[in-house]
């Protein structure tokens, strides 16, 4: 199981009041809140390994080289005058003093925590799910790991729907009836039709159910860059004009979209611990945070 944490540490941030403090009066509900869905997935799905994906790097420079608005609407715009914006992303300044008690709780309960740097998240995930050997669930809320299911090896997604409760369970049979795609197609979907959450402007006037129809016509983007530059090919002429005025974008595009799969990780354990890794270091935070039932729950499965 790959959990794409921010994601999930957003959702909970989000879902969880952050009327749940510290003793000292600081928020702690997107701590408590993923704890909470820690412990949700490991009593739903028993996994063997258990990785907590992280993002080195949110935004990552060789991406922004290719598309510059590539999550550009994210990147925090206050600065001190006269300097330049700080390419960091903007997150509520509540939420951005627990990620570092996130990242000390998951270490000290022994659940890998990895990331590498230049990479997001999904690169680490894309990595990761391409070289198991058995069947892998990545849990997010992000759309844009459709890219990665694959019926065949055995790698889905759960998508949250409330909580980590509620999950939907996202196969290639669910893709097609969605979208009319495969996993294979959902990056070329996704690039065709653009995202904004995501800074990414698409092709004008091409939209989710047009991009689909061009993929089962052509099969894949370089089959429909191929069907632009043949005037025997089925498109309407203000199809071809789109697209191939786009061009410049739908070169690049793909390597944007397309999470990495080739990312040189460090070493860890995936193992889903029995118990804590550091017992000391988890009491004393459970202390200093109050982590109370969350962490008890988390404890509680594990072993």
């Amino acid at each position: 199981m790959l959990l794409d944490t921010a994601s999930l540490y957003f959702r909970a941030y989000f879902g969880v009041p952050d009327s749940v403090r510290a003793a000292d009066g600081t928020p702690v509900n997107a701590v408590r809140g993923l704890l909470d869905f820690i412990a949700r997935l490991l009593q739903d799905h028993h996994p063997d390994d258990l990785v907590a994906c992280m993002d080195a790097d949110w935004r990552p420079q060789w991406r922004v080289d290719l598309i510059p608005t590539y999550k550009a609407h994210r990147v925090a715009e206050e600065a001190p005058e006269g300097s330049p914006a700080p390419d960091v992303e903007e997150v509520p300044d509540t939420l951005s003093p627990q990620v570092p008690v996130i990242e000390a709780v998951l270490d000290a309960l022994g659940i890998a925590r990895v990331g590498a740097a230049g990479y997001e998240a999904d690169d680490i995930i894309g990595t990761l799910a391409t070289r198991a050997a058995g069947p892998v669930d990545i849990v997010t809320g992000d759309r844009d790991l459709y890219q990665l299911v694959d019926d065949r090896r055995g790698v889905r997604v759960l998508y949250p729907l409330k909580g980590v409760g509620t999950l939907q369970l996202t196969d290639e049979a669910w893709l097609r009836e969605k979208y009319g795609v495969d996993g294979a197609g959902y990056a070329d979907l996704a690039l065709l039709r653009g995202d904004p959450s995501d800074g990414l402007p698409g092709v004008p006037g091409i939209g989710e159910k047009t991009a689909a129809k061009l993929l089962a016509t052509f099969g894949d983007l370089p089959g429909i860059m191929a069907a632009v530059d043949d005037p025997a090919a089925k498109l309407t002429p203000t199809q071809r004009k789109r697209l191939a005025e786009a061009r410049p974008y739908l070169e690049v595009a793909p390597t944007v979209v397309r999470v990495a799969t080739d990312v040189a990780l460090p070493s860890f354990d995936p193992a889903v611990p029995k118990e804590p890794a550091d017992p000391a270091t988890l009491e004393e935070l459970a202390g200093q945070w109050g982590l109370g039932g969350s962490l008890q729950r988390v404890l509680s499965v594990l072993s």
